[in-house]
């Protein structure tokens, strides 16, 4: 019984001692980080309206590319939701957390769609085969909501489960719209030239968050538009927007010149918690962090400091925790894993 006291004792030393280094001098604002998943690429965690459970993209195991799972917040109940065929990202449970909402590609073709051609820089695919989907939270039932021809994706839900935000090229740009819960009374939101993507709706429901590059020069409408018409975007200059519901009062937050991006509201929809690379030292500006920053654009504060990526940050329902995806800790280069944190204010 003593050896198992000691080893019990040795045991909880190391997962205390690996826990604190999870964390990187300076967050203070994070306590208590906790590793969910291990190994792949596992991204843009986000919580079940109760908080209990969180649903994710990942790129694990023997998967070509990534399909949507969902776990138990504490990393426990891991569970592949969609059916393994083709590209899927930007997972959401509805209210109540029985239905999962998703995109995918997999009526357009069963296979992974190729990756996109990273000759002509770093680019993000625009796949045109994305459209949006709900299933039952066990992965069954799985209808489209959308069939519209081009990319629809970049889907989440209001806070009172009526309403889905989501991207979409439905009208030759990459622009915002919303729809009922069903899939009807599709709205379209901006109108103007560029990308608008990534919404959140505020904890209230009044307002939408969301990330923004509007080409401004002839040069940058050129290339905007010739990398749109490849199914292509550069992800290099966005700023953080936010409106109302209903698509007006739409207003600039940041005006960093990075690439901000992920925003979501805290708790009290008075700041805005979003990743960026505005920090980053490297000339590539490959070091992603988190940051903080109030709602009219006031106040900006870095949340954390770990010297490669940090991002998609979604704050619980009840804003104790933070949920963020990142390289810290990775066993091979490339893994991108789930991290949960207490929150402190």
């Amino acid at each position: 019984m003593k050896f198992l006291a000691i080893f019990l004792l040795t045991i909880s030393l190391f997962t205390v001692s690996n826990a604190q280094n999870l964390a990187v001098e300076g967050e203070k604002h994070l306590k208590n980080i906790k590793q969910l998943t291990f190994g792949g690429e596992n991204a843009e965690a986000y919580f079940s309206s109760d908080g209990k459970k969180l649903s994710f993209q990942s790129k694990r195991d023997n998967l070509q590319c990534d399909q949507i799972f969902t776990m138990n917040a504490d990393g426990s109940g891991l569970k592949m939701v969609s059916n393994g065929e083709g590209r899927t990202t930007c997972s959401y449970f509805l209210k109540g957390g029985k239905k999962v909402l998703y995109a995918s590609t997999f009526m357009g073709k069963k296979e992974c769609p190729p990756n996109p051609d990273y000759s002509k820089g770093y680019v993000w695919a625009i796949y045109p085969d994305y459209d949006i989907y709900v299933s039952n939270a066990d992965g069954k039932n799985i209808k489209p909501l959308t069939t519209t021809k081009g990319y629809d994706a970049e889907a989440t839900v209001s806070p009172d489960g009526k309403k889905i935000i989501f991207t979409s090229t439905r009208d030759g740009d990459l622009d915002l719209y919303s729809m009922d819960i069903n899939g009807k009374n599709v709205k379209r939101l901006t109108t103007e030239l560029g990308y608008d993507g990534g919404a959140f709706f505020s904890p209230d429901g009044k307002q939408i968050v969301y990330r923004s590059y509007h080409p401004k020069t002839e040069a940058e409408i050129a290339r905007y538009k010739l990398r749109l018409s490849e199914d292509l975007i550069e992800p290099n200059n966005f700023e953080v927007w936010v409106m109302n519901a209903d698509g007006t009062n739409k207003r600039q937050v940041t005006k960093l010149g990075a690439a901000s991006f992920a925003p979501f509201f805290t708790p009290d929809g008075k700041k805005i918690i979003f990743c960026t690379n505005y920090f980053a030292n490297d000339p590539r500006k490959r070091n992603f962090d988190l940051a903080l920053i109030n709602v009219d654009g006031t106040g900006l504060e870095r949340i954390t400091f770990n010297e490669s990526f940090d991002g998609f940050p979604m704050f619980s329902p009840d804003g104790k925790k933070l949920v963020f995806a990142s390289n810290r800790n990775a066993a091979k280069t490339g893994d991108t894993n789930v991290f949960i944190a207490d929150w402190v204010w």
